[in-house]
């Protein structure tokens, strides 16, 4: 499991997520970026952000540190905002935190050059999980110490929204792990990916080195891994059906890559141009945060 820390202080929310995360302080000293269970999407989309986040982190590539982050509502009691202290009522226990690098900035490539290899890695990485949400809308990319970091993976696995929650004793059978067909209505277009204009001049061969090194590493040994990482409660899915979901994706020809094969420097121009920066995820997230605090309210 997540190393857990024990949260001593609610210092502020951060108000530019869709999910209104706050800034806490923890009992090792930390101070922690936290994703509330009660927000958003709702434990699953924490469960996204743990397997998405530790498979980057197995692959290489650099994430902060998250941990289990327990969460007492009476934190939050001089807050004035009642949207937030519903939030905290709702999140009361168990919470993903995330680790906050103070002084980080958001990803600019006009400000900070990106090696290929590693633009490379992290746009595999979003085709192979279904990330929809690191646009030019809203990157999901930090520099810090000269370095560039992956954050805030709720938006990815889309999917498993859809999956109906079952006994972790339950098993389906193999066909049911096969990966869904998906709805690719609900994702943007690959062309508005912050990091393809660092691929360099032949973001192709880029992609498909990337995918030749991560591929053959994403086995269900690894995955399983990973997804026992998650926190117990938070997972009402069958744990193995992100075992065959993501290694039937990793697996085979793995048609997905091809649309950011063949994405062209003009149409990653013009959805820069069109996306602007601060818009925030797709809307179809953006709905479904807001329904999800409406029947937190509700509750």
């Amino acid at each position: 499991m997540l190393r857990l820390v024990r949260a001593t202080r609610y210092a502020t929310p951060l108000r530019e997520g869709g999910s209104l995360p706050g800034l806490m302080e923890g009992d090792d000293l930390g101070t922690w970026v936290v994703k509330f269970r009660g927000a958003g999407q709702g434990p699953r989309s924490l469960v996204a952000e743990v397997v998405v986040g530790e498979l980057a982190r197995a692959l290489g590539l650099p994430v902060p540190e998250l941990v289990v982050i327990d969460v007492d509502p009476r934190l939050g009691r001089v807050e004035p905002d009642q949207e937030i202290q519903d939030l905290l009522k709702a999140s009361a226990g168990a919470n993903l935190g995330m680790d906050y690098l103070p002084g980080s900035i958001t990803y600019d490539p006009l400000a900070f050059e990106v090696d290929p290899g590693l633009a490379a890695r992290v746009v595999w990485l979003d085709a192979l999980t279904l990330n929809v949400d690191r646009s030019w809308r809203n990157p999901n990319l930090l520099v810090w110490g000269g370095r560039l970091w992956l954050i805030d993976h709720g938006a990815a696995l889309y999917p498993h929204h859809g999956w109906p929650a079952r006994p972790v004793e339950a098993q389906p059978p193999p066909a049911d792990l096969a990966p869904a067909p998906v709805d690719e209505r609900a994702l943007p277009r690959w062309e508005e990916h912050v990091l393809l204009p660092a691929l360099g001049a032949d973001p192709g061969g880029a992609l498909r080195a990337a995918d030749a090194e991560l591929a053959p590493r994403v086995d269900a040994e690894l995955v399983r891994s990973v997804v026992a990482l998650v926190q117990e409660d938070w997972l009402d899915a069958d744990p193995e059906r992100y075992v065959g979901w993501l290694t039937g994706r990793a697996g085979g020809r793995r048609p997905w890559l091809e649309p950011m094969v063949a994405a062209r420097p003009a149409g990653i121009s013009a959805a820069r141009e069109g996306a602007g920066h601060g818009e925030g995820p797709p809307a179809w997230l953006r709905l479904a945060r807001g329904q999800r605090t409406r029947e937190n309210r509700r509750g």
